[in-house]
């Protein structure tokens, strides 16, 4: 059993819930971010991250700074674009207005690529983006946690290679780096970013990034410095390279706790082959959206390919918000979030699977999840069509 106090389970598109051994490590006792011990274990995290990418380019390169997921958003704009470059972001949802404004606000152009909610860009549309206009990169939301939609990475990546070869691909994969499958390799990718509170499975407060060989010559090559200081490469690419080669380096303070933490987590991903977290990821994830529709209920992304199985996002009954329900799953021990997509905010839910919630077997988190939604439901009033149960 947990040794953590009796809480609601977290079931929201993270912070997700975490497992003993990751809060244990958050307690490490105080020591230099500069001693040996330290260096050693930030170290072997760089290189575990390489793992979890699948990437095996000795020149890719793996960053974690302490910040939020929106610091890899930062990043990217400040130091794979410049002022003035174009760039193309795929739309599922809130996320790609953000990653639009975040180019914006460094001096780059975006231009979207919307879907209709729920949906995802065709790949004909990209093609004929990337015809008509020359961009310095292409930006997909891997898993858009506003609307549960999730992109198909490596078809887009194949089809940049070979319509826009020069284009760098960039996958925004905070909610989906440690339960959906990326190859870095295999696929092509020059850039993932992601966070530590997701999938990953640790507490919020690390900005992870891998960028391929292609992205940090791309980085070296810029015509002026990045618009930014703490994101800057130029500051942090040393520092990357020296903690991996096991050489104590300062550029700014890490958290050492927030590294041990990470460092326990990667090391419990890893244990098992990530085939079959990736596996477990997709049959729980089944198993809730069968329960929804079992339930009279429909998800934003209506299309089985366009279902992320990290998260599910679920339209309420007509009529219902989600002040009507959120409160009533609380009391049975629940968590859920409401919506975020500012459109349609108020008409549905979201249910984050992802992590020890569903990889440990001694959970009951996703059960408890389905049995509250469906009892939740029934006591605010709504009443199954006929031939749901």
């Amino acid at each position: 059993m947990s040794e953590q106090a009796p809480h609601p389970a977290l079931l929201i598109p993270g912070p997700i819930e975490f497992d003993d051994e990751v809060l244990k490590a958050m307690s490490h006792y105080s020591e230099s971010h500069v001693g040996m011990p330290f260096v050693n274990t930030f170290g072997e995290t760089l290189s575990m991250l390489r793992k979890l990418f699948q990437t095996s380019d000795p020149n890719s390169q793996p960053f974690v700074l302490s910040g939020s997921g929106t610091l890899g958003w930062d990043q990217v704009a400040a130091n794979l674009a410049e002022p003035g470059d174009e760039v193309l972001v795929l739309h599922t949802g809130y996320f790609a207005d953000s990653f639009a404004d975040c180019f914006e606000t460094y001096g780059v152009k975006a231009t979207q690529l919307k879907a209709p909610i729920g949906d995802r860009p065709q790949q004909d549309e990209v093609e004929k983006a990337l015809k008509e206009k020359n961009y310095k990169m292409i930006t997909i939301t891997h898993t858009d946690t506003s609307t549960g939609v999730l992109s198909e990475i490596e078809g887009i990546a194949k089809l940049v290679h070979k319509v826009s070869p020069d284009t760098l691909i960039v996958v925004d994969g905070v909610c989906s780096v440690g339960c959906e499958e990326i190859k870095f390799d295999e696929w092509g990718l020059d850039c993932v970013i992601t966070a530590s509170q997701k999938a990953i499975g640790c507490p919020a407060g690390l900005s992870i990034v891998m960028t391929s060989a292609r992205g940090i010559e791309r980085f070296r090559a810029r015509k002026v410095p990045p618009g930014s200081y703490f994101a800057s490469w130029k500051n942090w690419l040393p520092i990357m390279q020296n903690y991996e080669a096991k050489k104590p380096s300062y550029f700014a303070t890490p958290s050492p706790q927030l590294i041990h933490a990470l460092h326990t987590s990667l090391t419990q991903i890893l244990s098992r082959p990530l085939d079959e977290r990736f596996k477990v990821h997709k049959e729980v994830s089944q198993k809730i959206k069968k329960a929804i529709t079992d339930m009279g209920l429909k998800q934003l992304a209506s299309k089985p390919e366009n279902q992320a199985n990290g998260m599910t996002a679920i339209y309420l009954p007509e009529g219902m918000t989600p002040p009507e329900i959120l409160p009533t799953l609380m009391k049975k021990g629940v968590v859920f979030a409401g919506g975020l997509h500012k459109e349609i905010a108020g008409k549905y839910v979201r249910f984050g699977h992802m992590g020890v919630s569903v990889t440990d077997p001694k959970r009951d988190d996703i059960d408890r999840a389905i049995k509250a939604l469906k009892e939740g439901l029934t006591e605010v009033g709504y009443k199954a069509p006929n031939g749901s149960s």
